[in-house]
C-alpha cells in the first residue's frame, strides 16, 4: 500500500506540468480574425423610398456572437420639421445598426431580396472598419445631410469601404464611363409609377443629365453590388485578389427585377399633348355659345394653366431657394412657368365677356406659346442639354393649343 501510495504521488507529480500547461490560456489570435465584413444589398420594394434598393455593411463578430447590419439613410416622417427640411433639400438622416436576424425578417416580409458579399479585408482593416462604424453610430456622430444622389445610404457605404482599402475602390472605378445619367436610372426605376415618373421628369433639371462614372453610379445599391466585383486589393502573397471573396443569397424575392433601361414613352406623351392642344383649340372655337363647349374650354384651360403655373412656381422655388442641386437650371421652365397663373382668373372672365380680360388673356396665352417654342429652339445650343424631350412632346402642343383656343374664343366672344 505504501509503495502504491508513493507511486501514485510520483505519477501525479510527473503529470502536473502537463496539466498546468493544458490550463494555460491559448495564444491570442490575430486581432480582427474573428470578424467577417460583408456588403449587404437589399432589392427594390414597392414604396417610393424602396424603388432604388438599399444596402448596409454587415459585421459578424464570432468572439461576441453578434451580427450587426449598419444602415445609412435612416429617416422618420415624424421627425421634427421633416417636411420643411425635405422641401428645402436639407434632410437630416442618420446611421444605425440592427441585428442581422431582425433585419432579414423585415426584408422577407417586404418581399425584397437580400444578398451578402463577403469582403477580402485584412484583419486590421476589419477592426478599423468595425471601430469606425461603432463610432459613427454614436448619437453625436450618426446624423448627416442627406442627398438622394450624392450622399445617400449607398454612397456612405461606398465611401466607408473605399477609406478602409486606401482609396482603391474609387481609383479603379472613377475613370470608367458608364454612359448613364442620374435621370436614366431614375426613370427606369420609377417606370412602374407613371405619375411619379412624370413628376420627376418635370422636376429633374440639367444636373440629372451629367454622364456618370462607375464611381458615381454606385449611388444605387444594386450598382455598388455589381461594380464592387471588379475591384482588386493586395493579397498576402504580394499580388492582387478580388475584393469580393464570396457571395451568398440570404433571401430571394418573388417579384421581378427592375427594368434595365427606361421606358420609351415619347409617343404616349406626344399623343396626350396633341389631344390636349387640339381639344383646347376646338373648345375655344366653340366657346361663344351657352353649350357645354364653353364650360369645357374654361375647365380644361384653367386646369392646364393651374398645373403649369403651379409647377413653374415650384421649379423656380427649388432653383432659387433650396439645396436641391439636381433641380437647378431647369429647362422645363420654358414649358411650365408663372406666366400661366393669371390665366386662371382671366379665362373665366373672358368667357363672361369681360372687356378688361380679353387683351391680357390673349397676350399671355400667345406669350406662353412663344416661350414654349423657344424651349425647343434653344436645344440647338450646347448649354441646353437637358433630356426633356418627352415633356416637350406633352407641353408644346398643349401650350400652342391653349393659345389658339384663347385667341379664337376671344374673337368669337367679341363678335
Amino acid at each position: 500500500m505504501r509503495l502504491r501510495g508513493w507511486l501514485a504521488v510520483a505519477l501525479l507529480g510527473a503529470s502536473a506540468p502537463a496539466a498546468a500547461q493544458s490550463l494555460r490560456p491559448p495564444a491570442p489570435a490575430v486581432a480582427g480574425s474573428e470578424l467577417t465584413i460583408s456588403l449587404m444589398t437589399m432589392g427594390v420594394g414597392v414604396r417610393v423610398w424602396e424603388l432604388f434598393g438599399h444596402n448596409a455593411i454587415l459585421v459578424e463578430d464570432r468572439s461576441r456572437g453578434t451580427a450587426v447590419a449598419y444602415n445609412y439613410g435612416m429617416f422618420d416622417f415624424r421627425q421634427e420639421n421633416f417636411l420643411w427640411r425635405f422641401i428645402q433639400g436639407r434632410m437630416r438622416y442618420w446611421m444605425e445598426g440592427f441585428d442581422l436576424a431582425s433585419t432579414l425578417e423585415i426584408y422577407r416580409r417586404a418581399n425584397r431580396s437580400v444578398w451578402v458579399q463577403e469582403l477580402n479585408l485584412s484583419p486590421s482593416q476589419r477592426v478599423a472598419l468595425r471601430d469606425f462604424l461603432e463610432w459613427n453610430e454614436r448619437p453625436e456622430n450618426r446624423y448627416y445631410r442627406y442627398d438622394y444622389y450624392r450622399d445617400n445610404c449607398s454612397t456612405r457605404v461606398r465611401d466607408a469601404l473605399d477609406r478602409i482599402i486606401g482609396g482603391r475602390l474609387r481609383a479603379q472605378t472613377d475613370t470608367i464611363r458608364t454612359g448613364h445619367t442620374y435621370r436614366f436610372h431614375t426613370e427606369r426605376l420609377t417606370s412602374s409609377d407613371p405619375l411619379l415618373y412624370t413628376g420627376l421628369l418635370v422636376g429633374l433639371a440639367q444636373p440629372a443629365d451629367r454622364r456618370l462614372t462607375a464611381w458615381d453610379e454606385m449611388f444605387l445599391p444594386l450598382e455598388l453590388r455589381a461594380w464592387i466585383r471588379h475591384v482588386k486589393v493586395p493579397d498576402a502573397a504580394g499580388g492582387e485578389a478580388p475584393l469580393v471573396s464570396s457571395e451568398r443569397v440570404l433571401f430571394e424575392a418573388s417579384q421581378p427585377d427592375p427594368p434595365s433601361t427606361p421606358p420609351h414613352w415619347f409617343l404616349g406623351y406626344l399623343v396626350i399633348g396633341l389631344l390636349l392642344g387640339s381639344g383646347l383649340w376646338w373648345l375655344g372655337s366653340h366657346a361663344a355659345g351657352n353649350g357645354w363647349q364653353g364650360k369645357g374650354f374654361v375647365f380644361l384651360a384653367v386646369l392646364w394653366t393651374f398645373i403649369t403655373g403651379v409647377s413653374g412656381g415650384m421649379l423656380a422655388f427649388f432653383w432659387a431657394f433650396t439645396d436641391h442641386a439636381v433641380a437647378y437650371r431647369n429647362e422645363n421652365l420654358f414649358q411650365a412657368n408663372l406666366l400661366a397663373v393669371p390665366l386662371i382668373v382671366l379665362i373665366p372672365a373672358l368667357k363672361r365677356k369681360a372687356d378688361w380680360a380679353q387683351r391680357p388673356a390673349v397676350g399671355l396665352a400667345v406669350l406662353i406659346a412663344l416661350v414654349s417654342l423657344l424651349g425647343v429652339f434653344v436645344k440647338i445650343l450646347p448649354a441646353f442639354y437637358q433630356d426633356n424631350v418627352e415633356l416637350l412632346a406633352l407641353a408644346v402642343p398643349a401650350n400652342l393649343g391653349l393659345a389658339a383656343g384663347v385667341v379664337t374664343a376671344a374673337r368669337r366672344l367679341k363678335a
